[in-house]
């Protein structure tokens, strides 16, 4: 696959606490020049990003990260200053705490919520795979599809474990028709996001795709 089709398909991504303007500008510039599918960055820089290139960079923006154990009220005010700030897309962590509880219809309701703030803008649903049972991951996967979310997503790249072939074979069986796949965290190669698409990932989080692709190695989400 050539390497600007994937990079069609990649969140550029830059949440490292210390992240700088520099570090931003940096980010977006990349974006531009390599027509990536959007930029992931934290919260305090949307309004910023969106003033400065306007509607040249879909704005992504995470809530409730890395955690997730946010109350959906906090989750909710983070989604509608990310969505009035000019952001584009969501990528919210679920309430770990309550999937390894059980409380499956609560995280269903929480999703619901964000959905229905997000309106027809994009809100994808980050799992974290690394600290799920195979039947709690089916269960998100569910929670996902009954909520009205548009992607399930791995892992927030902060957690003991990143995206794996298997957790994406997973979404596959069991999502339904109209939920798409983000994979994110350890996607540190192109061979890696060779085979995270063809898996059927429609979205690739990493800050490293584009360093990769100019032949450049390090480290990243």
């Amino acid at each position: 696959m050539k390497t600007e089709e994937m990079l069609k398909r990649v969140d550029h991504t830059q949440l490292k606490a210390y992240a700088t303007w520099e570090d931003i500008q940096k980010l977006c510039g990349e974006a531009l020049e390599y027509h990536t599918a959007s930029v992931c960055v934290p919260p305090t820089y949307v309004k910023r990003i969106h003033d400065t290139y306007g509607d040249k960079i879909n704005i992504c923006t995470v809530v409730g990260f890395p955690l997730g154990y946010s109350v959906t009220e906090a989750k909710a005010a983070e989604v509608r200053k990310a969505l009035e700030d000019g952001c584009s897309e969501i990528d919210m962590v679920v309430n770990i705490s309550d999937v390894k509880n059980g409380l499956y219809d609560k995280v269903e309701q929480e999703i619901r919520t964000l959905k229905e703030i997000c309106g027809t803008h994009i809100l994808k649903v980050i799992v974290e795979t690394c600290y799920l049972t195979e039947e709690e991951k089916k269960a998100m996967c569910a929670a996902v599809t009954n909520a009205g979310a548009d992607y399930i997503k791995t892992s927030t790249g902060f957690g003991t474990g990143g995206a794996t072939r298997e957790d994406v074979e997973l979404f596959r069986k069991y999502i339904g028709p109209g939920v798409k796949i983000k994979a994110a965290g350890g996607v540190s190669t192109l061979e890696d996001l060779e085979m995270f698409i063809e898996l059927g990932c429609d979205r690739i989080g990493t800050s490293r795709a584009v360093g990769l692709c100019k032949g450049e190695a390090g480290q990243g989400y």
